[in-house]
Parts: structure tokens; C-alpha cells; sequence
């Protein structure tokens, strides 16, 4: 069985400021903040390898739908599971029926826990890397520094991503809770 991790990015044309401090105004520049770059992504759990579906409008069930005939297309022969959240593009009928004749599981993680999601390190990562703290005036040098970073994942980055792109979640045994 292969399990893949699957979640949607919205890096928007903005400043990403690391951290500024300072005793006199500093004017920073930035672009506008309206153009987005959309990423769907998945990572598969094992092996690391990450695939993408990119836009500049939106992230729709028809985006999850060319990422699961990208995923059945890797022709693999064993099972094909995939974790995802709750986003409602992802559970229509449109997905539900696509899912179904290519006979991959969708399993989807409880509201409110991306921490569950392993993809969504993989998003920190990215912003960290080739966002925060970098200023990017085109829109297209920005889309490629985030598509580079995410190409690079299992080559330049993947000693870096090695730590973090594990199957270690926070567990919550032996915890006790407070009435007061």
C-alpha cells in the first residue's frame, strides 16, 4: 500500500518579513498581494516524492481530480491511499466518483489537525526557505522560487526535509486535563 499526504498551499505576491526591528522607519518594499499562486500537492509518505497541480485562479475538485489521474498514473500495484483534509472541493461527488473508479481510498483527517497532515510541513519548509524574509518584484520570479524550492525537495532539500517529512506526530497519551 502506498499512502500519499495531500494538501493545498495559497502563496500569494506578498512580503513574507522574517523579523524587523529597528529605531527608525524602515520602508520595505512589496508587491500588491493579489496574485496567488496555488499549489496541490501530495508527498508520499514512504519514499518523499513530491507531486504538484499548480494554478493562479483556484484550488477546485477538478484540481483534485488531475491529481488523482497523476497518482494513477504512477502505475503502481499495490493499493493507493490518500490523507487529506476537509476542505469541501474535496468531498463532492465529482472527487467521490473519480476516487472510486480509479480505486484510490481517500481517508480524511479529522477538522481542525493539518498538524496530522504531513504535507503541511512541507509548506512550512517552503515559506521558510524561498519566502520569508526575500522580496520578489515579479510575480513570475516569485512562482519560480516556490516551484524550484518544491522540485528540489528530493535532491538539494532533501537532507533538510529528511527531519522533518517523517511519520513522528504529536501523540497526547498519559495527558491530564485541568477542571480549573
Amino acid at each position: 500500500m502506498r499512502r500519499f499526504f495531500m494538501d493545498a498551499a495559497h502563496f500569494v505576491h506578498r512580503a513574507y518579513l522574517g523579523v524587523l526591528w529597528c529605531f527608525t522607519r524602515v520602508f520595505i518594499a512589496s508587491p500588491s498581494g493579489r496574485k496567488r499562486f496555488n499549489v496541490l500537492g501530495v508527498v508520499n509518505a514512504v519514499t518523499k516524492e513530491v507531486i504538484t497541480v499548480t494554478n493562479e485562479s483556484y484550488i477546485n475538485a477538478e484540481s483534485i481530480c488531475l491529481m488523482l489521474l497523476k497518482l494513477k498514473a504512477l502505475a503502481l500495484e499495490v493499493p493507493i491511499i490518500v490523507v487529506l483534509d476537509n476542505a469541501r472541493y474535496q468531498k463532492c461527488k465529482l472527487v467521490f466518483g473519480l476516487a472510486k473508479a480509479l480505486d484510490i481510498e481517500l481517508l480524511y483527517l479529522p477538522a481542525y489537525s493539518p498538524h496530522l497532515n504531513l504535507i503541511e510541513r512541507l509548506w512550512k519548509f517552503v515559506r521558510n526557505h524561498c519566502l520569508y524574509a526575500k522580496y520578489y518584484a515579479e510575480f513570475d520570479d516569485f512562482k519560480g522560487a516556490i516551484e524550484s524550492c518544491i522540485e528540489q525537495a528530493n535532491t538539494t532539500h532533501k537532507e533538510a526535509l529528511a527531519s522533518l517529512l517523517t511519520l513522528n506526530f504529536q501523540s497526547f497519551r498519559k495527558v491530564q486535563i485541568s477542571n480549573g
